[in-house]
């Protein structure tokens, strides 16, 4: 899992979003950005002013506190979507899978066209 929190988001709390920590054992990468619900979110690589901590927990590694984990996490300075694309990489592969089909036909429900069909074209 990559999970990202915001510093000063109003919306979802830094610490509450944390607490994904205690629902799973997984290997998890937290990433703690600086701004708020938007700009911790969408600002670019190059914006100026952007911060973030990022620390790993392994499988199986007890819960710490968020403080705690605050405090060993790596602070880098910059955009953390360069980590989140290098996350993404390392996950990834260069094989293209097809979709899976659409419909249900053995329910009697059979795709009517090719995606993203008709309606998206319309005005």
């Amino acid at each position: 899992m990559f999970v990202v929190g915001t510093e000063s988001d109003h919306i979802s709390p830094w610490r509450s979003v944390y607490k994904a920590h205690l629902f799973t054992d997984n290997e998890m990468t937290f990433v703690l950005t600086n701004g708020g619900h938007n700009a911790g979110i969408v600002s670019e690589p190059g914006h100026p002013g952007r911060r973030y901590h990022i620390g790993v927990r392994v499988c199986s590694e007890p819960y710490v506190s968020a403080e705690h984990w605050r405090d060993r996490a790596r602070l880098i300075e910059g955009s953390w979507w360069p980590a989140w694309a290098g996350w993404l990489e390392r996950r990834s592969t260069a094989e293209l899978v097809a979709p899976p089909p659409m419909g249900a036909p053995a329910k009697g429900y059979v795709p009517l066209e090719a995606a993203p069909g008709r309606y998206v074209r319309q005005k």
